[in-house]
Parts: C-alpha cells; sequence; structure tokens
C-alpha cells in the first residue's frame, strides 16, 4: 500500500469511528462541554504515526508541511502543537478534522477489561456534569450496548500499517515524523 493508499484508508477509519461516535453520543447524551479542552492539556499524550498521516499530507498539500515541521522541531513544547486554546468551539484543537485517534476516542469510546467486558471511559468533567447519563450509558454498555471500543479502533490502524502502528510516540513526535514521512515520499514524486 503507498502512501495515498493509507492516508485514504486511516480516513476512511476515522470516518466509521465518527460514525460509531455519533451514534454513541446521540444514545447516550454524552457529550463535552462546549470550550473544554481539558483533556488537550495532558502533556503526556501519545500516538502513532500513522494517525497522523492525514495531517502530514493535509500540510503538504496546503505548503504548510516545512513551517510545521520547523514549529514543532523548534518549539520545546509537551503539549500538541495542534493545540489553540483561544480557539472557541467545543474543543480547543486548530486542526479537528484531522486530529489522533485517542483524541477522538476519549470521552466516547469503551475499553475491554480483564473479564472481557466492556467499561465506559470518559473524562472527569462528563462523569460528573453528566452523572445520571454517565451512569445509564455505563449500565448500557455493560449489558452490550453499542458503543466503540479503543482495541478495536487501533487494531483497525494496525491492519493498515503494522510498522507505522508498532509504536506510541509523544503526540509532536508523531506529528513531526508523519510530516518527515510525508516530505520524504512526495521529494521523490515531484
Amino acid at each position: 500500500m503507498d502512501l495515498p493508499e493509507k492516508i485514504k484508508a486511516v480516513e476512511e477509519a476515522f470516518l466509521h469511528l465518527d460514525n460509531e461516535i455519533a451514534a454513541f453520543q446521540s444514545w447516550s447524551g454524552l457529550g463535552c462541554k462546549i470550550g473544554c479542552g481539558r483533556c488537550c492539556f495532558k502533556a503526556d499524550i501519545e500516538a502513532t504515526v500513522l494517525e497522523f498521516l492525514p495531517f502530514a499530507h493535509y500540510l503538504y498539500e496546503q505548503d504548510q508541511a516545512f513551517e510545521w515541521l520547523d514549529k514543532i522541531k523548534t518549539t520545546d513544547a509537551t503539549l500538541c502543537t495542534i493545540l489553540n486554546p483561544l480557539q472557541g468551539g467545543v474543543g480547543m484543537c486548530s486542526q479537528y478534522k484531522h486530529r489522533g485517534l485517542i483524541c477522538r476516542l476519549f470521552g466516547f469510546s469503551a475499553r475491554t477489561n480483564k473479564y472481557g467486558r466492556k467499561e465506559l471511559i470518559t473524562c472527569q468533567i462528563i462523569k460528573e456534569e453528566n452523572a445520571n447519563a454517565f451512569s445509564h450509558a455505563a449500565a448500557k454498555i455493560e449489558s452490550d450496548e453499542t458503543v466503540p471500543v479503543m482495541s478495536q479502533h487501533y487494531m483497525r490502524l494496525h491492519a493498515i500499517d503494522f510498522e507505522l502502528t508498532r509504536e506510541f510516540f509523544p503526540i509532536n513526535e508523531a506529528i513531526k515524523r508523519a510530516i518527515e514521512i510525508t516530505l520524504h515520499y512526495y521529494a521523490y514524486r515531484s
């Protein structure tokens, strides 16, 4: 599979996940608090390179890849470089369409525990401010209601490219590597 095919496959996987999340939000009534973005301020968020190939490709098409690469290399930031705390709206992601897998999953997915049961994973704010909806959703998930399951979506990406999903990096390193891969790919095709 060449780079454009991988990008298309990741975008399709993300579209599938976004549809699952929308269905989950519809029946559960759970959602992020407008203007929150608190989860984005964690310094230890990790991602794989593959999940940021669509963003890197977008940057390449917009002639912004070198600019972003320099920004990442010269900034000693532990927070995601896509984060824009001055942005209004639901979150603070300046590239919401191109956010990573964990950014899509967190708050609206489940993990499978050691007994094979699904457990809802969400943030403390959603749990506290929507306690009834959270409890209702958690109970329905335990009785097998449909919810995105983290491991299934990571495995879907893993099936696209084992090498680019084998290792997790700090989010800025994952973005940097995705940009470098994209620039390298197109350097020999121009």
